[in-house]
């Protein structure tokens, strides 16, 4: 499929074929739900924890004598029942993140990047540089490209002052092409690659459907 090619100034710059097999399927939303379900699942820090009734700094005596008190049998004041006492089924550190084969993670990938062409909401962009570090440039050149609420892939490497121009642009994402993922896709209205970017997803994506194939 051809896709127009444009400037950071809104010029023209050519076309770019962008594969079937990777921008042109039907997505999926059970496939994008299970992927983004695995990213925001491996992100929790899972440090939440609480007081289990053998960590409570009180003493481990029996409160007071088994008979004749009157009173219900206890032995230490720890008891997840006591005021002060353990928690009872509290939670504990652990890891969140579970497995998701390779081949749906791919496959994820591939239905976020055809979601976002068949929406219309694809921009290929000739080269991701600017001469200068100033956010009012980058700003108003995204303004004018529709990309106010984005998510910008570049190659390997960013440019610095592109990078640099963006930090203060708000509903502005720039990563390099090995972070893209479906989570940060999604979550922006347009996504904006290079060709370089195109490129790489290309060779990436097309190897792991050579190798499941």
């Amino acid at each position: 499929m051809k896709v127009d090619v444009v400037t950071l100034d809104s010029g023209s710059a050519g076309s770019v074929d962008l594969p079937d097999d990777i921008f042109g399927l039907e997505p999926r939303k059970d496939i994008l739900e299970r992927v983004v379900r695995w990213q925001l699942a491996k992100r929790q820090a899972g440090t939440h924890k609480v007081k289990r009734r053998g960590e409570i700094n009180r003493s481990h005596s029996k409160i007071y004598k088994q008979k004749g008190t009157g009173n219900a049998r206890h032995g230490s004041a720890n008891a997840p029942i006591f005021r002060g006492g353990g928690r009872a089924h509290g939670p504990e550190v652990r890891s969140h993140a579970h497995d998701l084969p390779k081949k749906v993670r791919a496959l994820g990938l591939k239905f976020a990047l055809s979601a976002k062409l068949g929406a219309k909401d694809l921009i290929i962009l000739d080269d991701a540089k600017l001469n200068e570090a100033k956010t009012a440039l980058l700003s108003a050149a995204l303004t004018k490209l529709g990309a106010t609420n984005a998510l910008v892939i570049g190659g390997a490497a960013l440019d610095e002052n592109f990078a640099k121009a963006a930090r203060n642009i708000p509903n502005l994402d720039v990563l390099p092409v090995q972070g893209v993922n479906v989570y940060d896709i999604l979550r922006r209205k347009k996504l904006v690659l290079t060709k370089a970017a195109v490129e790489s997803i290309n060779g990436r994506l097309g190897t792991e459907t050579g190798a499941a194939a």
